[in-house]
Order: C-alpha cells, then structure tokens, then sequence
C-alpha cells in the first residue's frame, strides 16, 4: 500500500522516532546511574557507621552510651537478643524496630517507617560470652528528593527535547530536500521543445549526482529529438526530389507531343528516379529496422580477405565503367567472427562511394591485414578528399560535402550511415583519414577471430 505522507513529513517521522528512543534509552540510563550512585555513596556511609559502632562494642562496650549520645553515628541501636542495651534519639523517633529484627543478613535494604525511608544493615557482634546485634541507618530523605527532582526534570526534559527534534527535524527535512523540490518543478518545464534545459543543482552530493544523470538523459533525449528532426527534415526533402522530378517528366510527356522514341526517354527518366527513391526508401527501412532491433545478427567464423574479394567482384563491373582498378592487398588470412550479411553491406557501401567519388581512371586500394588483436580491413581511394570539418559528419545521415554533385552520382546520403551502423554491431569501429586533393582511406577495424 502506497504512503500518503510526504518523504519530508516520513523523514521527520523516523528521525523524531530515532531520537525518541535514543533519548528515552539516555534518560533512563542516567537516571539509574545517578540512582545507583546515590545508593552507593549511602552504603558506603552505613559501612562505615557500623564499622563504628561495631568497634566500640567489641573494644569499648562502657562507651557505647557516650557514642549514642554525642557520637557521630545519627541512628544505631544495639541489642542483646530481645533487649535494647543502646539506640540513639532518633533512633527512637523513627522507631524501625521490626526491620532490625525481622531479617539476620547483612545485606543493606530500605525501610519505611513514620512516612520516611532509611537505609538499614545489621550485624551480629560477638563478645565474650555475649553476643550483640547491631543495627544502623541512614535518612534516604535527601537521596528520595534528589531521584524526585531528576525525575521531574528527566520527565518534563524529554518531551520537550523530542518537541524541539520533531520541529528541528521537519526543517532541517525541508531545507534537505529543497533542491529535490526544485529540481521536480524545473522537470516539469521541460518538454520536447525546451530540451536544451538542465536541472539546477549547486553541490556535487547525492542530490548533485542525480541531477547529473537526469541532465546526461536530458541530453541524450535531446539529441535523439535533434536527429529525428534532421532525418525527418532531410527524408522529406530527399523524397520530394525524386517525386517532383517524376511529375515534373511526366507532365512534359503528356503535354508535349512526343514520338515513341522521345516517350521511352521520358521513361527511362522516370525509371531512373523511381530507382532512386527505390534505393532510398530501402535505406531508410533498413536503419529503421537496425535501430529497432528488428535485425537479428548471425556471427560466424569469416576470412575478410575473401569477403573483400566478393565486394570487389560484385561492384568491379562500376569501376570498369570509370576505367578505374580496384586492387585486392591481403597478406595473410584475416579472420573475424562476424554477420557476413551486414558487414558486405558496409563494405559495398564504402567501395561505391570510393568508386563514385574517385576521378576516372585512378587506382582504390583494398587491404585486409593483422593489427595486434584486431582484423582491418582499409579502403582507398585516389578521389578529391574530406576536409578536416567535414570528416566528424560524413557518417551522418543525409549529410553531403557537395550536396550538389552527390546528387549528381546518385548518392542517398544514407551510405556510410549503414556502413557505421553495420561495422559498430559487429563489435567494431569505423574511422576516416582524409586529405583534400589526395584521396580518402577508410577504416573498419574488429575484433579479431580464431585461426
């Protein structure tokens, strides 16, 4: 069942609960130590006033009136069996005759009588040929007077030190969980279009760590919603392209007066911009199901040096159209345990964009080689280059360095996008190293497989 408290009204709970039993545990300790100390120091003193009268009984009997009546034992008494030989004054007054007699221990005990507590212990004393019993006390007036004032102030003291707890507690609660309160109203001006705001914190404690890991899913959250934008933005404008060129050709066929060879030329246009937005739609579909996880990957033990060579075979008849040469340079067996499916697909899409962009008759070199413990395959080609700013970005979704030409050569912008996406679910790592004016080297590097 859910608590309708609020945490600052149950934070104060337990803590006022905490320091509830923690204090009532203290007071009733100091009150039985102070008890017990008390006690003690009163014992103490009937030792030594029996020890008193004990010696003057046994060494000094004839003096034992003297002591009763100007000695510094207040109450004692002494018998002889059932006669009282001696007992002081006050012994008298306060007459605890029946505590003297009704028990023969030694032991220190407390007695009521006439409305006031006194402290006894008794010894047997013997003479010879007597045999004496002696008895002394003291007043607990003072003692009982001094527990009762502690009492008083332990029982008005701990209600209202719990009192103060409880209101110090709700608080210091408050002002604890102030930043909490201020980080929830901040979330809650967040939405899809203010992504860009961060939760305040001003110290870096546990409250400073959440709101660390809120603004780093704030973040994320809003780079996400960033790139669906672009995608969205950059898809719409893709598709418009080839769908405005299909009207475009279609209406001029049908206005014009066209012989059978002029309508098969507008066809073949049309075709050629229904295989464009085909290949595009396709590209899309497949990074839609890569990034849902409707692809299901199949490792298996590969060589990439033959898996190289099939891409080359598949995309040689592209190059020789350009009189471009595309060479194969593997030294030694590469083994890799991967998806063949996706990684031929990063490949190919990194050999045709070398083929595309690479000047007509240059040379693109592939290699698959040993690096420590990880398989490389590296494409390069002979092309006109990346600059620097432009090489974080070329794996991006429909981002172009000339978007006029990519266009041109027929390209999605979708290309490396696969190719990154492929590489990095096989447990690998793509990476561009370009110089404007001489050609482009790509690199996929994973993890290498048992011989």
């Amino acid at each position: 069942m859910r608590s309708r408290l609020s945490i600052r009204l149950r934070l104060t709970l337990w803590y006022s609960a905490a320091l509830a039993g923690i204090i009532l545990c203290f007071a009733l300790g100091v009150y039985w130590s102070v008890r017990s100390s008390l006690f003690s120091s009163l014992d103490a003193q009937l030792e030594r006033d029996l020890a008193t009268v004990t010696r003057v009984v046994r060494d000094e009997p004839q003096e034992i009136n003297e002591l009763a009546q100007h000695g510094s034992v207040d109450l004692f008494q002494v018998r002889q069996g059932d006669v009282v030989l001696v007992e002081t004054g006050d012994w008298t007054k306060a007459a605890p005759e029946k505590a003297s007699v009704t028990r023969a221990d030694e032991e220190a005990r407390s007695w009521s009588a006439g409305g006031n507590g006194f402290r006894l212990k008794a010894v047997t004393v013997k003479a010879p040929g007597h045999a004496y019993r002696v008895t002394v006390a003291e007043d607990e007036q003072n003692l009982r007077a001094s527990l009762k004032s502690l009492r008083v102030i332990l029982s008005l003291g701990v209600p209202l030190a719990l009192a103060l707890a409880l209101i110090g507690g709700y608080l210091l609660a408050g002002r604890v969980l102030a930043p909490i309160g201020a980080m929830a109203q901040k979330a809650g001006e967040i939405t899809a279009d203010r992504l860009s705001e961060r939760l305040p914190y001003a110290h870096d404690d546990e409250f400073g760590q959440l709101a660390r890991v809120f603004n780093a899913t704030f973040s994320r959250l809003e780079e996400s919603f960033e790139r669906l934008r672009r995608f969205t933005s950059d898809a719409s404008h893709e598709l418009r392209t080839p769908l405005t060129t299909l009207r475009s050709v279609g209406e001029v066929g049908l206005q014009k007066g066209l012989d059978a060879a002029a309508l098969r030329e507008v066809i073949a246009s049309m075709l050629e911009e229904a295989d464009r937005l085909t290949e595009l739609v396709e590209n899309l579909l497949t990074l839609s199901r890569a990034e849902s996880g409707a692809l299901k990957l199949n490792p298996e033990p590969s060589e990439l040096g033959v898996l190289a060579a099939e891409v080359i075979e598949f995309l040689g008849v592209l190059a020789e159209e350009k009189e471009q040469t595309i060479t194969l340079r593997a030294s030694c067996a590469v083994p890799a345990d991967i998806d063949r499916t996706t990684l031929r697909q990063a490949l190919m899409n990194i050999l045709d964009n070398a083929i595309k962009y690479a000047a007509p008759g240059t040379d693109i070199v592939v290699r698959t080689e040993v690096s420590g413990d990880e398989a490389v395959i590296e494409v390069e080609d002979a092309g006109p280059g990346i600059a620097q700013e432009h090489i974080a970005k070329v794996f991006d979704r429909f981002y172009r360095v000339d978007t006029g030409r990519s266009r041109d050569v027929g390209g999605t912008g979708l290309g490396l996008a696969i190719a990154r996406w492929a590489v990095e679910m096989n447990g690998g790592r793509i990476s561009l190293d370009s110089t404007p004016g001489k050609g482009s080297t790509f690199r996929i590097t994973l993890p290498l497989g048992k011989v």
